[in-house]
């Protein structure tokens, strides 16, 4: 496999260099497409676009929590009522909303448009530049945008005029604060406090109500609050404005918004916790007061005054009780036995006195027995028991254990009664006693209500307190940490985008054009076509014939499309090498592709190369080879076929100027050239011209309409099969393909006729 290329061409890959061929040729709507659309965007910039300026701001916000010891939130929290949200993402929700953006938008009066007439467009300008201002409620405004224009005259007087014909503003001359009418709403018109210029500027301004709504979405929009890092409460604001002055009076009207709605939303909540609190602790004292009352009547009921010293009492009573009951029994059994001792013994002894008598009387009358008895004794030593002197002893002994023995019963009785009452008393006290855990466990439950009461009372007071506190010195959680800043330089358009944008634009609709183009294109077009679509060997191409001539091929021409034809015959000695290439068929798919231009121009080149060449004109349908030669019609093939008389040598006629081309012309045309075709004179003809020339190029009906070149299928040795570019469809290489994967025809090989200039192939691309 071998290829041959033209001394022209500049890339190994034909698919490619077609490719950017088709581009190329259309260079100029690439041109024209990058001017308009760079031309577009200078003129957008220039005259369309409003330059941004970005302002910058950063902000600490505070978590009060860990700041001071009281938070309105958390106070609520505490109480269920408000869940306390600290997430900083909470933070910029509400610093970007819309509605927040409004009541910014608002506060600064930027519900109204202001500019100054330009020679091509408007130019915006803030109203705090001016002397005057407009101001007017989101329900006093106008509906409409009511275009005005306003001259300022002095410092006090200005010129009103509508620039519309339907509103209902009278025009005139009216002083600064003047409320003016339009319909049922009202605006007025301002002097602006900040204005230092002492001069009056008399520049009519052209202003124009505007949606605050939608000014706040689209200042919402361009608002970025972004977290400095994710462990802190720094947040960067960003801002994008066609005025930066605007821009950082909105981005510090934002912030300072944002601190006062944060320390109402706190006084708020402040207020709200005290007014509960207040509630609760009324309640509470009715409730205290209840159980204190419990616990007095429980003690009055229970006689308790305190559980612990009352049981300590209790204590003592019984102990002291059981110390009585046993001193009593002792005195009784004392006495108990100072009664058996008199009773057993008589008068005859002594009545033991270390006894603990502790009645003084009884003590006595003991102390006079034994006193009596003892001089009895000492008396009986010396004298008879019938003396009256012991007689009256023992009387008098008689009488004193009688006065003994009722002193004992006496006292022995006021012992067991007072024993009695202690015993009582006792038993009092250990019922007391055991009533102690009862009471004890009755009374805490009610000191315990008491005590949690107490408790939640105490809380609440310290709570209000707290809020009271916050309420009188009020702390925001907002500081600035950056003050708002503009760039020097504007961010918005990006320049240098818009024209890469523009450019890449511009190249890209040509692009479009032109690949749809090819899209759509359902012709031959290149010869990369033709390689895709089949894969019989390209012979070469012709490019396009400006010279409107049909005999190209001469001694002394050297233009490019005599080149191709040379180029050509070269590729045909390749592509036939080791194989006969005497008989050549050439055909198309349909008629006008330009079989006959290239039957006559390769007939001239191979015969200018030295070369027997005879071109036969078999197109018995509609012939042309003799009327593009600017030759007669005389005998014919047909006369050949149909009369024997004539011979080859009858048919022949030399071109002029080509002693080695003869051509024979088609003859009358018949009325069925098809049957004509399969004449056995056919096959004889060429044998007999075989004899006499190097190369027989038989210029044949199309065989995409008709069969007729098939009946030479016997006699040739190659085809040649001419498709034109820009005209023949690629559905008509399907012709091809079938004849060549077939092999209907003999050597088939492709010549693409009427090229571009331009086009640079390798001729004799082999597959």
């Amino acid at each position: 496999m071998f290829e041959l290329k033209s001394s022209t061409v500049n890339s190994d890959n034909p698919n490619l260099r077609d490719f950017l061929a088709s581009y190329i040729k259309h260079w100029y709507l690439f041109v024209i497409g990058a001017f308009i659309c760079l031309a577009a965007a200078f003129l957008y910039l220039r005259y369309k676009a409003i330059p941004q300026y970005q302002i910058t701001s950063t902000v600490l916000i505070k978590d009060k929590d860990k700041g001071s010891s009281t938070n309105s939130e958390q106070s609520l929290g505490d109480f269920g009522l408000v869940k306390p949200s600290s997430n900083i993402e909470d933070q910029i929700g509400i610093i970007t909303s819309s509605y927040f953006m409004e009541k910014v938008l608002e506060e600064m009066a930027l519900n109204v448009a202001y500019s100054i007439e330009g020679q091509v467009k408007d130019i915006a300008i803030y109203w705090k530049n001016l002397p005057f201002y407009i101001r007017a409620s989101k329900e006093s405004q106008p509906t409409t945008s009511l275009p005005l224009i306003i001259t300022p005259i002095d410092s006090s007087t200005f010129n009103l005029k509508s620039t519309s014909a339907a509103t209902e503003v009278q025009a005139g001359n009216y002083q600064f604060g003047d409320t003016i009418y339009t319909g049922k709403k009202f605006f007025q018109v301002l002097k602006n406090p900040q204005y230092t210029n002492e001069q009056i500027d008399v520049t009519p301004i052209q202003t124009s109500f505007t949606n605050i709504e939608d000014i706040a979405m689209n200042y919402s929009g361009q608002l970025v609050v972004e977290s400095v890092n994710k462990t802190g409460s720094l947040l960067a604001l960003s801002l994008l404005d066609a005025i930066p002055q605007r821009g950082k009076d909105v981005l510090q009207t934002l912030i300072e918004l944002y601190a006062e709605e944060s320390v109402k939303y706190q006084n708020q909540l402040a207020i709200g916790t005290i007014e509960i609190i207040d509630e609760r602790l009324k309640l509470l004292t009715g409730e205290i007061t209840s159980v204190e009352n419990d616990v007095a009547t429980y003690k009055q009921q229970n006689d308790l005054t305190n559980i612990s010293s009352d049981a300590a009492v209790y204590l003592q009573s019984a102990q002291f009780a059981n110390r009585q009951l046993e001193e009593y029994q002792t005195q009784i059994d004392i006495l108990n036995s100072i009664e058996s001792y008199l009773r057993q013994n008589g008068d005859q002894r002594l009545v033991p006195s270390s006894l603990n008598i502790q009645d003084p009387t009884l003590s006595g009358l003991i102390s006079q027995f034994n006193s009596k008895q003892l001089e009895r004794k000492t008396l009986m030593r010396t004298t008879p028991a019938d003396n009256p002197l012991v007689v009256t002893l023992d009387r008098t002994l008689t009488d004193l254990q009688i006065d003994i023995l009722e002193n004992l019963r006496n006292i022995k009785d006021g012992l067991l009664i007072a024993q009695k009452n202690v015993q009582a008393n006792s038993y009092r006290a250990q019922a007391k006693i055991a009533k102690v855990p009862t009471a004890e466990r009755a009374l805490q439950t009610i000191n315990r209500d008491q005590g949690i009461k107490q408790n939640l009372y105490l809380y609440l007071l310290q709570k209000r307190e707290e809020e009271a506190l916050s309420l009188e010195a009020p702390i925001s959680n907002t500081r600035i940490v950056d003050p708002p800043r503009a760039g020097r330089f504007p961010v918005s358009p990006n320049k240098t985008s818009i024209y890469l944008g523009a450019l890449i634009f511009g190249l890209f609709i040509p692009f479009s054009i032109v690949f749809a183009k090819n899209q759509l294109n359902n012709k031959i077009s290149s010869v990369s076509d033709i390689e895709k679509l089949t894969n019989t060997p390209i012979l070469g191409q012709i490019s396009h014939n400006t010279e409107r001539k049909n005999l190209i091929a001469h001694k002394n021409n050297t233009s490019a499309i005599a080149e191709l034809f040379r180029l050509m015959r070269f590729n045909l000695s390749y592509l036939t090498m080791n194989k006969a290439n005497k008989v050549l068929l050439v055909t198309s798919s349909n008629a006008g592709e330009g079989k006959t231009f290239f039957t006559i121009n390769f007939a001239a080149s191979l015969a200018l190369s030295g070369k027997k060449v005879v071109a036969l004109s078999f197109d018995l349908r509609a012939p042309k080879l003799l009327q593009r030669l600017n030759l007669k019609e005389s005998i014919g093939i047909t006369d050949y076929i149909v009369d024997q008389k004539w011979t080859s040598n009858d048919l022949l006629i030399n071109l002029p100027s080509y002693k080695n081309l003869d051509v024979i012309g088609s003859g009358p045309i018949p009325a069925d050239p098809g049957e004509l075709m399969l004449h056995k004179r056919i096959s004889s003809l060429i044998e007999e011209l075989k004899q006499k020339y190097d190369h027989i190029i038989i210029d044949t009906a199309p065989i995409g309409k008709v069969a007729d070149a098939f009946a030479f299928v016997p006699s040739i040795d190659a085809t040649v099969f001419v498709l034109r570019q820009g005209f023949s469809l690629k559905k008509d290489v399907k012709i091809l393909n079938d004849i060549y994967s077939k092999q209907k025809l003999k050597n088939v090989m492709v010549v693409l006729n009427d090229t571009e200039s331009n086009s640079n192939y390798g001729y004799g691309n082999t597959k």
